[in-house]
Formats: C-alpha cells, sequence, structure tokens
C-alpha cells in the first residue's frame, strides 16, 4: 500500500506516486537572502497533463536564477503566477535535475516508468500557433524556464515536468553529476551551434569568457568536439590548468590588462587611444596563444558591459560575438564602424530548444561532456549552496544537491564510453568577481502596459532652473567660449546662430576639444566644430525626475529649458544636487 509520505531517501515503489511530498519552498512573506527565503514543507504532489511526466528527483543542480526567486527581485515570480491565474502561493525551485520516471501522462511517448533521466528546462505550451506550425520554441510567447518562471522545480521529492524535456541519463554519471550539467551545457550549445553561417565548426577559433565557469567549461568542449580551438578567458593562472585539461589551447588572465568597460567616447582622442593601446594587446596575446596572428571568427560572451566592446574589436571580419547574459552589466557600448565595416554579428542567445538540448545530451552520452561538478551538496543544504552563490563564494564550474539519492557517488550504471581528463579547480577556488545581474529576468514587451509605481516629490524643473541664456555664436573661438564660461563661472554655453539654438560648448566638449592637440590648436577651434550638435531641451513644467532621466539616459550634465518653445534657461545636475542635500 502507497503510503501518503515517505521519508527523504525512502523511495516509494517504482510508479507508486504518494499524495504528498517534502520540498524546500520560497514564499513572499519570507522573501529575502536564501537562508530566510527556503523552508522545508511539505505540500500535495501536483497532477500531471496529457503532455507531462512526474520525475523522483534524486539530485538537482544549482543555478543564480532561484537566489533571484528568493528575493522577489527583480520579479516576484509567485505574483507573476497568481496573476496568470496560478493558485498556488509558493515557489519550488530548481532548474536541473536527474531522476526517474514515476508516472506519464497519455500522450507521453519518449519515456516511460523507470527510465533514468535528466531533464532541461525550457517549457512551452504544445498548442502555440508559432510552436505547431513549426517555428522555434525558444521564441514561443509561450516559453518559460522550469523551475523559475514555472513552478514544481527540482528542489522536491518530484518534480513536475514536460516529456519533451526529458532526456536519458549518461550511464557514467552518478545523480549528482548528472543533475549538474544540463542547463549551462544546452545554453552554450544553442550559443554556438545555434546560429547558421555563424555555428561553430572544425578549424574555427573560439575565444570562450568565463573558461573555469559553468557555462565556459561546458563551452571548451562543445568547441573541442567540434574541432574547433578556444582560448579561455580566466580571473587568474591557477585556472590555466584546468581549462586546458577541459580542452582550451590556451588561457588568458583577464587581470593582466585594465582596459575593460565601456567605450570612451569616439571624439575623447585620447582616451580612445588609450583603449585601443590597450584592445590591441590583448589581440595579440590571443595571437600569442594560437601561435599565428589570427583573429577569432566567434566570441562566447556573458559578462556584457564591461566585456562587449573589447569582443566586439577582436572578433574577426564576418564573424560573431554570440552573448546569452550581462554579468557585469547590461549597457553595452559598441564602435558601430567595427559592425558594419567588418560586417561582424553581436547575436543575443537565451537557452535552447529541445532538438538542441538532446544534441547536447548526446554528447554527455558519448562521454565527451564532462559534468564540471566543482561541490556537491546533501538535501538539507540547498538553502546553504544558494547562500553562497548570494554571497559570491561559491566554487567555479558547476554544483549540485541530493534530493532522493542517499549518498554522494550513487547513480553510476556503466563505465565511461572514453577516457576524459576530469580536472579540478584549485583548493579554496571561489569566485572573485561581483554576482551577475538577472539572466533570465522576464522583459516587459510592448503589449505589456501594467503603470509602473515611481515615488515622487513632484518638483519641477523650473524650481531649480538657472534663468538667463549665456550664449556664443558659432564661429567665436574655443578661447572665446572658455573665457565666458570662466567669466560666468557656468559649465555650458548654447551656441545660438540666426536666433535659432543649434547646440551646447559644455566643458567636457572643451576638454576634448584639447586633447591630443597643443593648446594653441585647440584655442584657434571654433565653436561650431566642438559644439554638441542640437539643443538637449526639456519644458519647465516637466518633473525633475524626469529631466533627471533624460540627462542620464544621454549622458549629459544639463538641458536647456524652454518656455513656449523659447530657451529660457538651463538646469544642471549640479541644480539637482543642490536640492538633494538641501542647499
Amino acid at each position: 500500500m502507497v503510503k501518503e509520505l515517505y521519508a527523504l531517501g525512502d523511495q516509494p515503489p517504482l510508479g507508486a506516486v504518494p499524495a504528498k511530498m517534502h520540498a524546500w519552498l520560497i514564499r513572499p512573506e519570507r522573501f529575502g537572502t536564501p537562508m530566510e527565503a527556503f523552508q522545508q514543507e511539505v505540500v500535495d504532489i501536483p497532477p500531471i497533463a496529457a503532455d507531462e511526466v512526474l520525475v523522483y528527483v534524486m539530485a538537482a543542480g544549482i543555478n543564480y536564477n532561484n537566489v533571484w526567486a528568493g528575493l522577489g527581485i527583480p520579479v516576484n515570480v509567485i505574483g507573476a503566477r497568481n496573476k496568470a491565474g496560478e493558485k498556488e502561493d509558493f515557489h519550488i525551485g530548481g532548474s536541473d535535475a536527474s531522476g526517474i520516471v514515476y508516472q506519464v501522462g497519455k500522450d507521453v511517448t519518449n519515456v516511460q516508468v523507470g527510465d533514468e533521466v535528466v531533464m532541461h528546462c525550457g517549457q512551452y505550451s504544445r498548442n502555440c500557433d508559432w510552436v505547431k506550425s513549426g517555428g522555434d520554441p525558444m521564441y514561443s510567447p509561450t516559453f518559460r524556464i522550469w523551475g523559475y518562471e514555472t513552478n514544481w522545480g527540482s528542489f522536491a521529492q518530484f518534480t513536475k515536468v514536460q516529456a519533451q524535456q526529458c532526456m536519458p541519463k549518461p550511464k557514467h554519471m552518478t545523480w549528482e553529476e548528472a543533475a549538474a550539467y544540463t542547463l549551462v551545457a544546452a545554453t552554450a550549445w544553442r550559443m554556438l551551434h545555434g546560429w547558421g553561417a555563424n555555428a561553430i565548426k572544425k578549424g574555427d577559433v573560439a575565444l570562450i569568457w568565463g573558461g573555469a565557469g559553468g557555462l565556459g567549461s561546458m563551452a571548451i568542449q562543445i568547441a573541442k568536439a567540434a574541432g574547433a580551438t578556444s582560448i579561455a578567458m580566466v580571473s587568474g593562472e591557477d585556472k590555466f590548468d584546468y581549462c586546458m585539461k577541459l580542452g582550451a589551447k590556451g588561457c588568458i588572465n583577464r587581470n593582466d590588462f585594465d582596459h575593460w568597460g565601456m567605450l570612451p567616447h569616439w571624439k575623447d582622442n585620447v582616451g580612445y587611444a588609450k583603449w585601443m593601446k590597450g584592445v590591441r594587446a590583448f589581440g595579440a596575446r590571443i595571437w600569442e596563444v594560437l601561435g599565428e596572428k589570427r583573429a577569432p571568427n566567434l566570441v562566447f560572451e556573458h559578462p556584457g558591459e564591461t566585456t562587449i566592446p573589447t569582443s566586439i574589436f577582436v572578433c574577426d571580419t564576418g564573424g560573431m560575438v554570440v552573448v546569452c547574459a550581462g554579468t557585469t552589466g547590461y549597457n553595452a557600448t559598441v564602435d558601430l564602424r567595427y559592425l558594419w565595416m567588418r560586417q561582424k554579428r553581436l547575436q543575443g542567445s537565451h537557452f535552447a530548444n529541445t532538438e538542441q538540448s538532446n544534441q547536447m545530451n548526446a554528447l554527455a552520452l558519448r562521454g565527451l561532456l564532462d559534468p564540471c561538478l566543482s561541490r556537491a551538496f546533501t538535501y538539507q543544504e540547498i538553502p546553504v549552496a544558494h547562500q553562497l552563490m548570494y554571497e559570491n563564494k561559491h566554487p567555479h564550474g558547476n554544483m549540485a544537491v541530493l534530493v532522493g539519492a542517499t549518498a554522494f557517488g550513487q547513480g553510476a550504471s556503466g563505465p565511461p564510453p572514453v577516457a576524459i581528463p576530469h580536472p579540478t579547480l584549485p583548493q579554496g577556488d571561489i569566485h572573485t568577481t561581483p554576482h551577475p545581474y538577472p539572466m533570465s529576468e522576464p522583459l516587459p514587451s510592448v503589449a505589456q502596459a501594467e503603470a509602473i509605481a515611481i515615488s515622487d516629490d513632484g518638483a519641477r524643473v523650473k524650481d531649480l532652473m538657472h534663468r538667463g541664456i549665456i550664449a556664443c555664436g558659432p564661429d567665436d573661438s574655443v578661447a572665446q567660449v572658455a573665457k565666458l564660461m570662466i567669466d560666468q563661472e557656468i559649465h555650458a554655453v548654447v551656441v545660438m546662430d540666426g536666433g535659432q539654438a543649434t547646440g551646447v560648448v559644455s566643458q567636457t566638449d572643451l576638454v576634448l576639444a584639447r586633447q591630443g592637440r597643443t593648446p594653441e590648436e585647440a584655442r584657434a577651434l571654433l565653436a561650431k566644430n566642438v559644439m554638441t550638435p542640437g539643443c538637449a531641451t526639456c519644458d519647465a513644467d516637466m518633473l525633475l525626475s524626469e529631466a533627471v532621466s533624460l540627462m542620464t539616459g544621454r549622458r549629459m550634465h544639463r538641458l536647456v529649458v524652454t518656455e513656449n518653445h523659447q530657451p529660457t534657461g538651463v538646469i544642471s545636475m549640479t541644480d539637482v544636487v543642490r536640492k538633494l542635500i538641501g542647499a
């Protein structure tokens, strides 16, 4: 007789589904750090649909997405699902798992009760018109990440998944090894193999950012299997051996360079020249690793904001920079000349579809993909594992936790098909970079028009603006403009031509005019040569908060204020600061 609830590690008879299960739950009232957000509870086992499968979880993988789920930011995943009509007021996370099939829906044909499986995390509706027409499910409006955007993830005795998510478990892997690789490896597979003419192939060169991390360690092995050469970017020489044993030809320590970050302004001759010197030195290091003067035709990106400018520069003509995240930030700058003149491709990529996930898993089944399991935890340590991620104290590679398995090392039922190295990370290895921004954050669309609540004190531009316009002519010299600024103790001058404001000369413009020129050359330039064309304006009745957004969005420090479409004054960031400190 089937019991209502089985103790953790007490595996029910095959195919016997109890009424309840143990699980780690996140609830809105305890959103916070993982040690606060995750709590053990007993819940009802959910029913499955015709195309779904109930899997007894043996082990689960650890990913950043459930750190964000526990914090409740930037998205309250429980609230989002409740709004969509789901009734559960909790979240069971977990987007990677290995386990045993215990129940199948009536339409399921690819697995049966008793099968040992791993699961990819892509879910979508089979009734979606786009999917039914043969479109890539990744582009379906119904696509969701299981165990983050959807409920009933792998941090429980049983998980509910779609049948298409289930793939054969590699027999040579333990339960915890098999639970660790699918999300990152499938993501890396699509990045490297999913983009037509730029898909990786024999003879290619790939630059892999974060070579010792979960994504990068998979990318190195996938590139090797394709016959390509990879170069691993890492945070220290202590990771060189690890990456090279995985298959990288060589490694580069990013800390040997300091040109990272957003591009200098293209008018900044000195700043751009300094950046160019740094990025060329980086490119030369790539040549040194390869032993030939050759650029990578594929760059595997995920840091984003600090590295995209370099990635695009060093990428070969006609090559591709493919990015799946922005772990250092989302606002990346691009010198568009290198995109259009060298015809390079900047391609976004997100997880993988069913076909691609199975192609990746075929590599694992052949024994050609090491899961790079750096640390495994017990079921009781699920909050601890996420807390380490939250504090950025977790090791590189991939992590997993036991769920139904009663001890580490269980689950392997056959020898590896081939012998491959199983490198280990240095003792005590932890991340040294800031924890990433969310990778799977649901994005607003054009159709979503829900109002966003903004706190604003109601201050208007007219309350702080400086009235009066101090102007110069387009043919006035830089020396004249500079004297005007000094005499008037102002930061910018409006360029007026025939009664119309045609531009602004700021202190920044004057500094940039001096960069790379002698003082005499700079003073002789005309206002029209150095001004920022056009006048960034705001109306005197505009909310101050909106004016600040306008300035920050355009990376400027002041706006010309208009009344009845005529310039009447200036508002600057200095004025805003004075308001903030009450000066």
